[in-house]
């Protein structure tokens, strides 16, 4: 019997996704270098010590420091196209207000990059006061479209609640909150769509309630723009496969349609390593369930633009997970940048300080305090598991 097409082509990125996985199992690794300032990726087998603990510097090459050009309001602005972003509520006002002074104080003071705050309703008058009294820099105040933000046509209220009853049961949080289930969905796919930011190319997204500890002395917009690199992270995590069983599942539908979207110099085995956390691994069928802790992320709204990840995140859209699962923009953006883009292109900002409870990147720098150097979580020992962070440095480096 002859075998269908689309399964001989779901086969075959079967096949693909394994050849990658042992490549990258079997190739040779190194230890880090000291202080973690290597042009190149330097890989590290098994990470018995966390590279944090080494003096961190800033990263190499030349480096845009503040001046004149960086003032408020200055014609001919050193700044390049680029935001600060932040999705926030009104009643959030106050945990917005400490990440702010976090971040103006150890950065943005110098350099005065504006602030776009999104709202699925309007802002308060409270709210737009305060707030741009916080910064030198502009602040702007969009309010969400509700094609944007509201559950799609496509979705079934009825089979929505029963499946958020079942993920309740299996312990996933905010699994009955249709808000959640929004918000992931709009950070996944619908913010870069917003006619505030058509024209804008680079954004940090910061979070109510988040903490940055080092003071950071050059334009990092301008570092990723002159080093061609496309996302920044500091924390990566294991997710709870309980919330996206079906994500990885449907990734491979997608692949096998599109298996020439798979970038050559992608982070395959870190997308699907099995050997750490087995469990999570066959839980959510194919998937490490390893991704970047998206509430951090300094990204190159390009790639969200692209033909490759528009299609994905429509292919996904359409799949329901958002609503019948609880699919987090974290892992969506995660496995989309480990499958599509040039690895080389994420960069770990291990010299910015920065907590969102009860994980951290705590850097060894006189430039940082208020952190516990080289421990990556505030609270019980058993939040070390969640770490994916030795996997990434194992398959894809320190780069």
């Amino acid at each position: 019997m002859a075998i269908a097409r689309p399964v001989r082509a779901l086969g075959l990125v079967a096949i693909i996704v394994w050849c990658f996985f042992l490549y990258h199992m079997f190739q040779p690794s190194v230890r880090p270098l000291a202080g973690g300032s290597s042009t190149a990726p330097t890989k590290i087998e098994n990470m018995e010590r966390d590279p944090m603990l080494d003096p961190i510097n800033e990263p190499a090459g030349p480096l845009h420091r503040t001046s004149a050009k960086y003032a408020p309001g200055v014609e001919n602005s050193a700044r390049i196209n680029a935001t600060l972003l932040s999705l926030v509520r009104n009643e959030e006002l106050e945990g917005m207000l400490q990440a702010m002074g976090d971040l103006e104080r150890t950065w943005n003071h110098k350099f005065n990059y504006p602030w776009t705050f999104f709202n699925d309703v309007p802002f308060t008058e409270e709210f737009k006061k305060r707030t741009s009294e916080a910064t030198k820099a502009e602040c702007r105040y969009e309010l969400i479209p509700k094609e944007h933000w509201e559950v799609p046509s496509w979705i079934d209220d009825g089979l929505f609640e029963s499946s958020a009853e079942l993920l309740k049961e299996k312990g996933v949080q905010y699994a009955s909150q249709t808000s959640y289930h929004q918000m992931c969905r709009w950070n996944s796919g619908m913010f870069y769509k917003h006619p505030a930011l058509q024209d804008v190319q680079f954004y940090w997204r910061v979070e109510p309630k988040v903490h940055f500890f080092c003071d950071v002395d050059y334009d990092v917009f301008r570092f990723m723009q002159d080093n061609n690199k496309t996302y920044g992270f500091t924390i990566n995590l294991y997710d709870d496969p309980s919330s996206i069983e079906t994500l990885w599942p449907e990734t491979l539908k997608f692949l096998a349609e599109h298996p020439d979207y798979i970038h050559e110099n992608n982070a395959m085995p870190w997308l699907t390593d099995a050997i750490r956390r087995p469990e999570h691994n066959r839980k959510a069928n194919g998937y490490s369930t390893c991704h970047f802790w998206s509430n951090f992320e300094i990204g190159n709204m390009d790639f969200w633009r692209s033909q490759a990840y528009e299609e994905y995140f429509e292919h996904l859209d359409r799949a329901g997970g958002f609503f019948y699962e609880r699919w987090g923009d974290a892992p969506v953006h995660s496995i989309a940048l480990g499958l599509f883009e040039d690895s080389s292109r994420i960069h770990w900002f291990r010299d910015i300080g920065y907590q969102h409870i009860p994980f951290l990147n705590c850097p060894n720098s006189p430039k940082c305090k208020g952190c516990a150097v080289g421990k990556m979580y505030q609270g019980e020992s058993f939040l070390l598991k969640e770490d994916c962070r030795p996997n990434w440095f194992k398959y894809v480096g320190l780069n």
